[in-house]
């Protein structure tokens, strides 16, 4: 009941909410608790937010098979990419969802530069917007999430510059519709910058 209450109130004192947030976890994460990413969806669509990404950090992809019928689960009501290895899906229709398996931030830039080069481009017409039109991943997201204690990775290194950062102590298994209020309540109280 308390919680439910205290929910209440975060979201009733919600009223800056990012337009695209992305989750960092673990294949190990994922391995315990595979429904949450339904359940951030469908907290997200709820609230208004345009959309979310969740990158599945491993260094081995296959190891997240088992879980991508129930990844693929959230494509109700939400228009589903998903980046496996080389391979992407793309199905449903509604709030932008990307779960993106094992990518690097600095792999996506190794690319990019490969295909400028092999599109012969000259290094004077090489530049921020040049370099981000190669991007897998063309959008910024806002606010970057991080459960449990781990590291960062290097996922959306280029794009996330201007994110803000928030760090949860709550491990993926346990982490709740408050605990994601809680990000989102700490996001509004701060005064982006965006580098300047």
């Amino acid at each position: 009941m308390i919680y439910w209450l205290y929910e209440r109130m975060l979201e009733r004192n919600l009223q800056i909410l990012p337009g695209q947030v992305c989750l960092l976890i673990s294949a190990e994460d994922l391995a315990l608790s595979p429904e949450k990413i339904a359940d951030v969806v469908r907290w997200s669509r709820d609230l208004g937010i345009k959309g979310i990404t969740f990158h599945i950090s491993t260094r081995n992809p296959a190891s997240v098979e088992p879980f991508l019928a129930k990844i693929r689960a959230v494509a109700n009501g939400a228009r589903l990419r998903l980046l496996f290895g080389d391979r992407q899906e793309i199905s449903g229709e509604g709030m932008d969802v990307t779960v993106a398996v094992g990518k690097s931030g600095r792999e996506e830039i190794t690319a990019c530069i490969r295909r400028m080069a092999e599109e012969h481009v000259s290094p004077e017409e090489v530049g921020e917007e040049k370099l981000e039109s190669y991007l897998t991943f063309k959008y910024t997201p806002d606010l970057v999430i991080k459960t449990g204690g781990d590291h960062l990775t290097d996922f959306l290194i280029w794009q996330s510059v201007y994110s803000e950062l928030f760090f949860s102590d709550v491990n993926w298994d346990l982490f709740r519709r408050v605990d994601f209020l809680r990000a989102l309540r700490d996001y509004q109280a701060r005064k982006r910058r965006f580098g300047r």
